[in-house]
């Protein structure tokens, strides 16, 4: 016998013995697993016009956009690649607070196109002279929290959660939770100080 035929008879039985009784199927597609940290808070008090809890965990530093006010903070959640923008006006007017309010529920509703839901929650801390909307977004939106505190009166502070990467709402869901309850946080121990 011929050696090619050799090679080429061995050849055929490691290919047919290989495909024989084996059911292959691919496996899905997996994410990270995600580690949480320990739930942790400290106290916001720089000389605004308002204090509040705020996670260890995340690093409060002063937004430096182009358009910046004082007492404009983001809120970064590194370890999660997200970012809580918060931004706080004076209200000299009704009008500008009647504008300030539409706003924020216009920067909510933008996300209308790609979300499944979008549901608003009243805020109302009496004692503390604190009331706003709470909007939970739901979907492949590019935020997934945004809410605004105000005292109808002088003050209106508002914030927006934002992820540094596509959105992509299944894979980010526990991420968002696990933040969403540090925004509760913040809100349940929101004062103003004057």
């Amino acid at each position: 016998m011929k050696p090619y035929l050799i090679i080429v008879f061995f050849g055929l039985c490691l290919l047919l013995g290989a495909c024989s009784g084996n059911d292959y199927s691919p496996k899905p597609r997996g994410y990270f697993r995600i580690v949480f940290p320990e739930k942790s808070y400290r106290h916001f008090d720089r000389g605004c016009a308002f204090a509040f809890d705020y996670p260890v965990y995340a690093e409060m530093q002063p937004d430096r956009s182009s358009d910046t006010r004082p007492c404009w903070y983001n809120l970064n959640f590194e370890r999660f690649n997200g970012r809580l923008h918060l931004t706080y006006y004076d209200v000299y007017s009704q009008k500008e607070y009647e504008s300030l309010v539409e706003d924020a529920r216009t920067f909510a509703f933008k996300h209308t196109v790609k979300a499944n839901a979008i549901d608003q929650k009243l805020i109302s801390y009496p004692d503390r002279k604190v009331y706003g909307i709470y909007y939970a977004i739901e979907g492949n939106t590019a935020s997934s929290v945004q809410f605004f505190l105000t005292d109808s009166v002088r003050h209106y502070f508002r914030g927006a959660l934002y992820f540094n990467e596509r959105p992509q709402y299944d894979s980010i869901q526990p991420v968002v939770s696990f933040i969403k309850k540090d925004i509760d946080r913040m809100i349940e121990t929101f004062k103003w100080k004057n």
